[in-house]
């Protein structure tokens, strides 16, 4: 019944697009050789950081690894303002205006940047470091759609097409930036969709918790055989580093790179 009604929202969900899916998509090329490493919230845990600031961006810039992961939220004003959680400093982004969050100030003392701000420092950049935006979940699918459709028309306005990839636990904004752009690198984050459901839906990766993995390693060679990445979040230790590197997982989410960059490069 589980299955059944999982299989029932992924259809209802096509249904919903503006425009159909095509049934098929490009291959895309797998990552770099070896486990790479993603900087979760940025490269924050140091001092003068903090999470999602635009100096926890910088300094995973200067490690030239794989990604530095940001969280962004539409404002009632259609803004995409970056922070992880819901709420800061007592204001729900996504009921309030740009102003309002743009006033809230960092742990670090800066005040709280748009996707905007990151994809200015991402374009100064020499570094192969990759910009990887997660659309937050809004309450409403309209929400989800609208940020999805704003993330992308900002990023192709920046022209970092090439530097940008896409997750979301929106299940229903990841299909959308698959629909308005075919090439990106889009994955899911939810873990119950297996790779062969998420392939045929335009979705190009799995970024999953550790526990579904550790469920279901089969995905790892079943999503390799459709073209597919996958990313396990969030991971700190070198015991689980040395796991899901052995696994053979593409990607690690952590807040401690160079940590993970250690152990990825043993």
């Amino acid at each position: 019944m589980k299955t059944l009604s999982r299989l029932i929202v992924l259809a209802a969900l096509l249904m919903i697009m503006a425009t159909p899916l095509s049934a098929q998509q490009n291959e895309r090329p797998l990552s770099p050789v070896g486990t790479q490493v993603i900087a979760h919230r940025g490269h924050w845990n140091v001092e003068g950081s903090a999470q999602n600031s635009r100096r926890s961006l910088q300094l995973a810039l200067d490690m030239d690894i794989y990604g530095s992961e940001i969280d962004i939220w539409l404002t009632t004003d259609g803004h995409l303002m970056v922070n992880h959680d819901a709420s800061y400093e007592g204001v729900t982004l996504q009921d309030a205006t740009a102003a309002e969050c743009r006033a809230l100030t960092l742990k670090n003392g800066e005040h709280m940047p748009e996707l905007k701000d990151m994809l200015k420092l991402l374009k100064t950049s020499k570094t192969r470091t990759k910009l990887i935006i997660e659309i937050k979940e809004c309450r409403t699918l309209k929400q989800n759609l609208e940020s999805a459709r704003r993330a992308v028309k900002a990023v192709r306005k920046a022209g970092m097409q090439q530097k940008v990839e896409y997750i979301s636990f929106s299940l229903a904004a990841c299909i959308e930036v698959a629909r308005l752009d075919p090439d990106a690198q889009v994955a899911y984050l939810s873990g119950w969709v297996s790779p062969t459901e998420l392939h045929k839906l335009g979705i190009t990766g799995l970024d999953y918790h550790l526990s579904a993995l550790q469920k279901h390693p089969e995905w790892v060679s079943e999503a390799h055989k459709l073209g597919m990445y996958l990313n396990v979040w969030t991971i700190d230790s070198d015991e689980h580093f040395r796991e899901f590197r052995n696994m053979g997982v593409d990607f690690i989410t952590t807040n401690n790179p160079e940590g993970a960059v250690r152990v990825c490069n043993e």
